[in-house]
């Protein structure tokens, strides 16, 4: 079956929110906002949330924090994906991961280009595992924000959908 099966259980996951930005707040985080309003209304626990800019050094360090706190399952970023010269999320992330994602960001592009055309090719949206974490990093826009996890992200996160999911594979990424 495709899509969500009511009779599963539903397991919430353990969500750590990264924005990436030179000039966003808390206060003017919109993005921020959309997802962690989302992750709280499908079931999930928002564990962390920080803003930070983009610098390569300050981001990888955030991350891996995250990636070695028992208490996250997965990480989800915004901004810095695009192609200017301080879009740095992939190039702080990327050396993180033990596995990418090439799935996601096939999925993403293809959501995101129903709502923006061509133009979704200006995003270098990737996910990927790092010790047992998922991680997913989407661009900074509200619209970009609402694709990647309506149409993708919280999909995968829900244990009842089918026929597979992220997090009946979560207890065995770590396997040997």
């Amino acid at each position: 079956m495709h899509g969500i099966n009511e009779s599963r259980e539903f397991i919430p996951v353990r969500i750590a929110l990264l924005i990436v930005s030179d000039t966003r707040t808390m206060k003017t985080d919109t993005s921020g906002n959309l997802l962690a309003t989302r992750i709280t209304i499908a079931g999930h626990e928002l564990e962390d949330r920080k803003i930070l800019t983009d610098d390569v050094e300050l981001i990888r360090a955030q991350v891996q924090e995250w990636i070695d706190d028992p208490l996250v399952d997965v990480i989800i970023t915004s901004g810095g994906t695009g192609l200017t010269g301080r879009d740095v999320t992939p190039e702080a992330i990327s050396p993180l991961f033990e596995k990418t994602i090439e799935g996601f960001a096939h999925v993403f592009h293809m959501v995101s280009y129903q709502s923006v055309g061509v133009s979704t090719m200006q995003s270098r949206a990737l996910a990927g595992t790092a010790n047992g974490t998922f991680i997913f990093c989407l661009p900074g826009s509200n619209g970009a924000v609402k694709d990647g996890w309506d149409k993708v992200i919280s999909l995968q996160l829900d244990s009842r959908h089918g026929p597979c999911n992220l997090v009946e594979i979560m207890p065995r990424l770590t396997e040997k």
